[in-house]
């Protein structure tokens, strides 16, 4: 089996935001601020309504035979369509198990409406058994199957009130958490043209989530001391070779932990 751990960042629809609220003239940062405070009039939260998020990164891990690679998709400069093109295009090849934090609750709604505003077909995902019977009874979409492991709903017990935040629980299995960076300055640093940073900042949410989905194996007892350590050690030396500053930073906060 393939794992294939993923993380994605989003900014406001600003595209729609004009559209729909004709705001032709407005500046991106006055869009965007207009889009959030409509949001927080109506419901008390500025957190923008799913369908309302545009794709900038998609980050992922991948376990493949005796490798461990990461990457996020597509170069700096590619378009939405073009990065989620290429996270199913990798579902297609790899029929993969997917590893997330928050995946079903945010990554993967999200992905289904881009998805469907570029016209881009993904039916290995979409797939239930009607081709495939091996998918009837687990496959990508079913909450309770194993295709894809939402980690924050499994560990959960998939209650609302047990739900925990990655950072805070990377931080108590000793793994490295976020480093300077959030999910709710993804907007500012991407109007200030910080594209990289961000694409950085996803890769390492997608290294704490795939950290503790090796702790969850071994708790569920599909690795055992040893193999769970040198699964450990396969990301540390896959790290060290890429010699980047954001996964040197990450790997000394991992070590300090």
């Amino acid at each position: 089996m393939h794992c294939f751990s993923f993380d994605i960042e989003t900014i406001p629809d600003i595209e729609f935001g004009r559209r729909m609220w004709n705001l032709d003239g407005l500046s991106d940062k006055d869009v965007g601020t207009a889009m959030t405070f409509m949001r927080q009039q109506a419901t008390g939260s500025d957190f923008l309504p799913l369908h309302q998020q545009r794709v900038v990164a998609i980050s992922v891990a991948l376990r493949s035979g005796d490798t461990f690679r990461l990457w996020t998709l597509g170069d700096r400069d590619a378009d939405e369509a073009e990065i989620i093109r290429r996270f199913f295009d990798g579902i297609e090849r790899y029929s993969p198990e997917l590893v997330s934090w928050n995946g079903s609750g945010f990554d993967l709604p999200v992905l289904h409406y881009r998805a469907l505003k570029h016209g881009i077909q993904a039916p290995r995902y979409w797939e239930t058994g009607d081709s495939d019977r091996e998918f009837r009874y687990n496959n990508y979409l079913s909450r309770f199957h194993w295709r894809h492991i939402d980690l924050m709903d499994v560990l959960a017990g998939f209650q609302m009130r047990g739900r925990a935040s990655l950072d805070q629980m990377a931080v108590m299995l000793g793994f490295p958490g976020k480093l300077g960076m959030s999910g709710d300055k993804v907007w500012d640093c991407w109007l200030d043209g910080g594209i990289d940073d961000i694409r950085d900042y996803c890769e390492t949410d997608v290294l704490n989530t795939y950290l503790v989905y090796l702790r969850f194996e071994f708790m569920r007892g599909h690795l055992d001391e040893k193999a769970l350590e040198r699964e450990f050690e396969l990301v540390r030396s896959t790290l060290q070779s890429m010699d980047q500053p954001h996964l040197n930073e990450f790997l000394a906060a991992w070590k300090a932990a």
